[in-house]
C-alpha cells in the first residue's frame, strides 16, 4: 500500500475553487437582498401610518418663527410652555407607504397602522385632504382667537350667518336661505354661538323653534322644525359665525394642519392678554378642537400625541373628555393627563398645574 504526500500547491487550486464558489454565493444572495429591497420601495400598500409628532410650544418659535403674535392689544410676558401635539402621518390618498415602510411600522411600538378606507372615502384626493386640513387649521384658529379674547374680558361681536341647510331638513329648505342671519331663537335675542347653543338646548326634540333672521335687511320669523340627534334638538342648518375680532392675531406653524390645535392655541392667546405665566413656567401640552361656544372636542391620534408631548418635555397633557378611554393603557410614564371639556376647563386646569394643587383633578388613563 503505498502513500501519497500533497502539497500545498496542488491543494491550492481546490481551495480557490471553494472560495470563488462562495464568493459567487454570497454575491447572488446580495443581489437577491437587494433587489428585494428595491422591490419593497416599489410596491406601495393601501394602509396609513400614524406616529408621534412635533409638540410645538405655542408661547415659542416653530420653523425659525414666532408661533402666536398679537397686535392692537395690551399682551404680558410669560413663560414656560403651551404644546399643540401633532401627528406624523405616512400615507393616504396619493401618498401610500411602501412595503418597506409598512413593515418598519409593524416593529415599531409608536406606530398605529390602520387600512387606507378606515380613515378617508373613496375617490378621496391628496388634494383635497390638504385643502381639508388647512381650513379646519384656519377654522381653529379663528374659533380660538374669539374664545380667548372673550375669556380675557373683550367684547368679541358675532355674526351667526347660515352657510347651509341640510337635504334633510325639507321644510327649512324651503323657509330659510344661505346668507340669513339668525338673530333670535323663540323671541330670546342671539349675539354670539354661546346664546344660540344655550337656547337651543331649551328646545325640545321635535317642537317648532321660531327663528328670527334678517335677509337683506328685512327682518323675518319662520316656525323651523327640529330633530333629535344625540338628545339634542337640531334645525339641520350649517353655520358659519363671523366675528368682529377687536386686535389681530398670527398664528405661524408651517404646514401643520387639521383642527386639532384650537384649545392649546386659545389658551395661549389668553395666556399672553392676561398678567402673569398661565403655567407657573411649566411644560405642558394637550389637544382638543375648540369651537365659538368654547367646548373641547375629540380628535383622532390621541395616543400617539401623548408620547409626543412626553418626548417634547411635558408633565401635564390636557384631552378632551371624548378622548379619555382611548388612553386607558397608554399614558407614558411621567406624564399626567387631565380630562377637560370646556375652554374654562382647561383655563383652570392649567392654573392649578401650575401652582401643584391638582388633587381631584378629573384625569384620563
Amino acid at each position: 500500500m503505498s502513500s501519497r504526500t500533497v502539497d500545498a500547491a496542488e491543494r491550492r487550486p481546490s481551495r480557490w475553487a471553494s472560495m470563488r464558489t462562495r464568493t459567487k454565493v454570497m454575491l447572488a444572495i446580495f443581489v437577491v437582498v437587494l433587489l428585494a429591497v428595491v422591490a419593497g420601495f416599489g410596491i406601495k400598500v393601501p394602509y396609513v401610518i400614524l406616529r408621534p409628532g412635533p409638540a410645538p410650544n405655542t408661547l415659542g418659535t416653530f420653523e425659525g418663527q414666532k408661533v402666536l403674535t398679537l397686535s392692537g392689544a395690551k399682551t404680558y410676558p410669560t413663560s414656560g410652555g403651551l404644546h399643540f401635539t401633532t401627528v406624523s402621518m405616512v400615507g393616504g390618498p396619493g401618498n401610500r407607504p411602501s412595503l418597506i415602510e409598512y413593515g418598519l411600522a409593524k416593529l415599531d411600538d409608536h406606530a398605529q397602522i390602520y387600512e387606507e378606507s378606515q380613515l378617508f372615502a373613496p375617490q378621496t384626493t391628496r388634494e383635497q385632504v390638504q385643502q381639508q386640513n388647512e381650513a379646519e387649521m384656519t377654522g381653529s384658529q379663528s374659533s380660538a382667537e374669539v374664545v380667548a379674547a372673550r375669556q380675557a374680558g373683550y367684547d368679541v361681536p358675532e355674526m351667526i350667518e347660515i352657510a347651509g341647510i341640510s337635504d334633510s331638513a325639507s321644510e327649512a329648505k324651503k323657509l330659510l336661505r344661505v346668507k340669513d342671519v339668525i338673530v333670535s331663537v323663540n323671541g330670546v335675542k342671539i349675539a354670539d354661538s354661546l346664546s344660540l347653543q344655550r337656547e337651543m338646548k331649551k328646545v325640545t326634540p321635535g317642537q317648532k323653534v321660531q327663528l328670527g333672521i334678517t335677509r337683506g335687511g328685512k327682518a323675518m320669523t319662520f316656525a323651523v322644525p327640529t330633530t333629535k340627534v344625540e338628545d339634542r334638538a337640531v334645525m339641520g342648518l350649517a353655520l358659519n359665525p363671523k366675528a368682529t375680532m377687536p386686535f389681530k392675531v398670527n398664528i405661524s406653524v408651517g404646514d401643520v394642519g387639521g383642527p386639532s390645535a384650537g384649545t392649546m392655541f386659545a389658551l395661549a392667546i389668553y395666556d399672553e392678554l392676561t398678567p402673569g405665566a398661565l403655567t407657573g413656567g411649566k411644560q405642558i401640552a394637550g389637544t382638543g378642537t375648540m369651537d365659538s361656544a368654547g367646548d373641547v372636542g375629540a380628535i383622532g391620534g390621541i395616543r400617539e400625541k401623548v408620547v409626543g408631548a412626553r418626548q417634547a418635555g411635558a408633565t401635564a397633557f390636557l384631552a378632551p373628555a371624548d378622548n379619555c378611554a382611548e388612553l386607558k393603557g397608554h399614558v407614558p410614564n411621567g406624564l399626567d393627563v387631565y380630562r377637560v371639556a370646556t375652554i374654562k376647563d382647561a383655563i383652570s386646569t392649567v392654573e392649578h398645574v401650575a401652582d401643584g394643587s391638582t388633587q381631584g383633578l378629573p384625569r384620563c388613563g
